[in-house]
């Protein structure tokens, strides 16, 4: 199942949501500030960002344009209390805008359309290539 990192300040918010979306199937990891972004972007291999524009420390555009230079094709969704940023040039950096204080499900089902529209990795499909051969090999 894909990896998503959530990245908010609040730790009841980064909680909330790790719940909600271990119990969709997802793994999560949490980050709650800017600094510890890149490190997580390196070592977990997210599918998709979770991306909160107020943070403590760099305003959350700042993180996602960084986010977007060192992985262009990584899908960002920007998860706020602001509506007021809906129409700011920036956002069309991400891939998504979702209000927080909506139902969750709503959320949900911008997660599961931004996954479905990611281009397959060429480590999935050397996974997918792989488990084939098996299959074929055993008689399956």
């Amino acid at each position: 199942m894909a990896k998503i990192l959530i990245v908010d300040d609040q730790a009841c918010v980064r909680e909330l949501l790790s719940e909600e979306l271990i119990s969709e199937g997802y793994r999560v990891a949490t980050a709650g500030d800017a600094e510890s972004v890149s490190g997580h972007l390196r070592f977990l291999q997210p599918d998709l960002v979770l991306l909160d524009l107020y943070l403590d420390g760099p305003e959350g555009f700042g993180v996602l344009g960084d986010i977007k230079r060192q992985k262009p094709d990584l899908p960002v969704i920007i998860f706020t209390a602001y509506d007021s940023y809906v129409d700011d040039p920036r956002v069309s950096q991400a891939d998504g805008y979702v209000i927080k204080g909506v139902a969750l499900d709503e959320l949900k089902r911008k997660i599961a359309d931004v996954l479905r529209r990611k281009p397959v990795s060429q480590n999935e499909v050397e996974t997918e290539i792989d488990f084939s051969q098996f299959r074929a090999a055993q008689g399956f």
